[in-house]
């Protein structure tokens, strides 16, 4: 007899929890994407804006001969 008890009281709650829409707050969301985490790593130094990167992917004289 306890067992119906519980599962009912799971339905119930599973339901609850099913349908509950809470308020979003968007602002508070933005303000959390948009700024920088204290402890996120600077990751600008290891962007290189220079373009011999690429180069180094081309293949030289001698491999476009073989």
């Amino acid at each position: 007899m306890g067992r119906g008890r519980q599962k009912a009281k799971h339905t119930k709650v599973a339901r609850e929890l099913k349908y509950f829409s809470p308020d979003t707050n968007y602002s508070a969301l933005e303000r959390e994407l948009t700024s920088s985490q204290p402890g996120e790593p600077d990751y600008s130094k290891w962007i290189d804006d220079d373009d011999d990167a690429d180069e180094a992917f081309e293949p030289n004289d001698e491999q476009k001969r073989a």
